[in-house]
């Protein structure tokens, strides 16, 4: 910013006594209209001079526009040509005061004055003093004038004080109220304008603008008028938004994922958040933005480039649990389908955990676009255990053959909230190892089941953060129907809800030796907890266990219609793509047909250590976890929650 501004300086003249001798000699051997003439112009510059032996010399200053680095309209710096001739002597200061001041005390101009009283009279230091009081911030103008008397020289400081302010307005701010930006300032009206003071202000107000992402967004110019402060601001906007290099993605699906549309005013932030979705959708080896100016000062074209990936990948899986034992599997995914942003899925796991799909969705929604997803799917358990009471009887096997269809969307744009409808078929199949009692055939039935399952969300995770932060909550119901190939009506409910926030205070710890500064330790942590109504049947029951539960207890070890569970993780990153995890686990399954009742001395805990490692087929996941009676081991691919 520059504000133009001059300022006119007064012709400072040195009155000295002369001798009546001196006088007369002149008069006698010069002429002296001609020897005032020769004093007047010497060089070009006014010099009006007596001599009484001390060589003083006065020099009229021509003023020149001086501009500091956001001059204030105006005012203007004490600068400009100075010239002196030699003296023999120079006189001493008996006294310095200042005059023009009526709201800013003499006291506060006089004590950035390095002349002390009895000090020989220096006009480069004269100089630099009146450049000091200008600098305070408080005048429009500042001169000095000197006044001879026998004894020595009287130097007087002459200043104009800046108006008192009676009002400050903006214009040109949208993003901002003029009562917001007003709060920013420290200087209110009734007080004295400082130049000095208002330019950290206006640092202020750029810097508001610059943390809420507005980095282009500038003061643009400042006005007094009379006893009002104008400040004008200019808010740039973007203009067109040109999308380029994409052949196999369509356009839409790329403008989707911006939080900048045109008309918008540009901010940087919500640009970085689109930037690192797009990226993270993994369409694309490369992303980067230009601009381009308009026709309007005020309004900028974004040019996005994009450098297309191959979205279709061939996967292996290798899983180890300690009850599983190894399994493996082979899948075929794209992830970016048809170039419509469809995920599309395809493959088999083989061991004690036997699985085939084939999936298809669209992940993507907003209020005007659904997302949705299709799927089949045959799951196989092998040697799952049976317990009750706590207590081991016997293995049994389960089979499940099923396919989905659901549909959501968001409640606006902007909402936080969506829901999500499914319709679930399945045909299930249980068979024990050994023969159960009457009551264990009841509760190993198997069955054919239809189930539509509605969820409502609410997810509060800060979208422009690199890691997770915030939470997400989802209220689930589920609804068996006996009809339409169901055979079993019941009602099932719970709420799961997560949490994640960094621990900024373990990054100022351990940075030095442990953590990755750009991404903070996380805590993690998670709570579901289920009920239900009617008759649950045991094959779709609640259970708890296993590498996704309870860490430390083999799969599906605790059943019922009702449970609690809780997880805490305490992600820990030692390197950009690993990280240490310690958790904690908690939690239990109880079935209240048979009178049993949640007791919180009753719950099972768990507890362990885990390693994360980031690789190119996704998050490999090491958990080593220790329950009551023996330990556990899982691999695999993915987070828990």
């Amino acid at each position: 910013m520059y504000f133009g501004c001059s300022k006119n300086t007064v012709p400072r003249r040195a009155f000295q006594r002369v001798s009546v001798t001196i006088v007369m000699m002149i008069f006698i051997f010069c002429d002296p209209f001609s020897a005032a003439s020769a004093a007047l112009s010497v060089g070009g510059v006014p010099i009006n001079e007596t001599d009484d032996g001390r060589g003083t010399v006065n020099v009229d200053m021509s003023g020149t526009v001086v501009s500091d680095d956001e001059p204030i309209n105006g005012a203007s710096r004490p600068n400009g040509r100075r010239r002196e001739r030699p003296r023999l002597e120079s006189p001493n200061i008996l006294s310095v005061t200042v005059e023009g001041n009526k709201e800013v005390v003499a006291e506060h101009i006089l004590s950035v004055v390095t002349y002390k009283i009895g000090t020989p009279l220096d006009q480069n230091r004269l100089a630099q003093d009146a450049d000091a009081i200008f600098d305070l911030g408080f005048f429009s103008n500042v001169d000095y004038r000197i006044v001879d008397e026998i004894d020595g020289v009287n130097v007087i400081f002459m200043v104009t004080e800046n108006p008192i302010i009676e009002n400050i307005r903006f214009f040109g701010n949208s993003i901002y109220s003029e009562e917001t930006l007003r709060s920013l300032c420290f200087t209110t009206p009734g007080n004295i304008f400082n130049r000095v003071f208002f330019r950290n202000d206006l640092q202020r107000i750029k810097e508001k603008y610059q943390q809420d992402g507005y980095v282009m967004a500038r003061v643009s110019d400042v006005k007094i008028e009379g006893s009002e402060v104008n400040v004008y601001i200019t808010e740039p906007r973007l203009g067109n938004i040109v999308i380029q290099g994409n052949k196999r993605t369509k356009t839409y699906i790329i403008q989707r994922q911006l939080r900048l549309q045109g008309g918008d005013l540009f901010n940087a932030t919500k640009l970085r958040y689109s930037l690192s979705k797009l990226q993270g959708l993994g369409y694309f080896d490369d992303v980067s933005v230009g601009f381009e100016p308009s026709e309007s000062p005020e309004v900028i074209d974004l040019i996005l480039t994009v450098t297309e990936a191959r979205t279709g990948r061939v996967g292996i899986s290798i899983g180890y649990g300690t009850q599983s034992g190894f399994s493996g599997g082979l899948s075929y995914g794209d992830n970016n389908w048809r170039g419509r942003g469809q995920r599309l899925g395809v493959g088999f796991d083989l061991g004690k955990r036997r699985q085939y799909w084939v999936t298809l969705d669209q992940p993507y929604m907003d209020r005007k676009t659904f997302a949705w997803r299709l799927g089949a799917y045959y799951r196989s358990w092998y040697d799952l255990g049976y317990y009750e009471n706590g207590l081991y009887q016997f293995d049994y096997d389960e089979e499940r053959t099923g396919a989905y269809a659901g549909l959501g969307r968001k409640f606006s744009p902007s909402s936080k909230l969506s829901w999500f409808v499914t319709a679930e078929w399945q045909d299930i199949r249980i068979d024990a190892d050994a023969t159960p009692n009457q009551l264990q055939l009841e509760q190993m039935e198997s069955g054919k089941n239809f189930s539509v399952t509605g969820r409502l969300t609410r997810d509060n995770i800060n979208e422009y953060s690199e890691y997770p932060k915030g939470d997400i909550e989802s209220l689930n119901v589920e609804k068996g129907l006996n009809g339409l190939g169901g055979e079993w009506s019941y009602w099932k409910y719970w709420l799961d809800a997560k949490y994640y926030t960094p621990l900024d205070f373990l990054t100022r710890l351990f940075e030095k030796n442990f953590t990755v500064a750009e991404i903070p330790p996380i805590l993690a942590a998670r709570i579901i907890v289920g009920d239900s109504d009617g008759y649950l049947p045991w094959a779709v029951d609640y259970s708890v266990g296993g590498d996704n539960t309870l860490r430390g207890y083999e799969e599906k070890r605790f059943r019922g219609d009702q449970m609690l569970l809780m997880n805490a993780e305490l992600r820990f990153p030692i390197h950009k793509s690993a990280s240490l995890v310690f958790f904690y686990d908690l939690g239990r399954a109880w079935d209240t047909r048979h009178d049993e009742r949640l007791a919180l001395d009753e719950l099972i805990d768990g507890y362990g250590l885990g390693f994360r490692v980031k690789t190119p087929l996704g998050n490999l996941r090491l958990d080593f976890a220790q329950g009551d009676d023996e330990s556990r081991v899982h691999f695999g691919f993915g987070e828990m929650f």
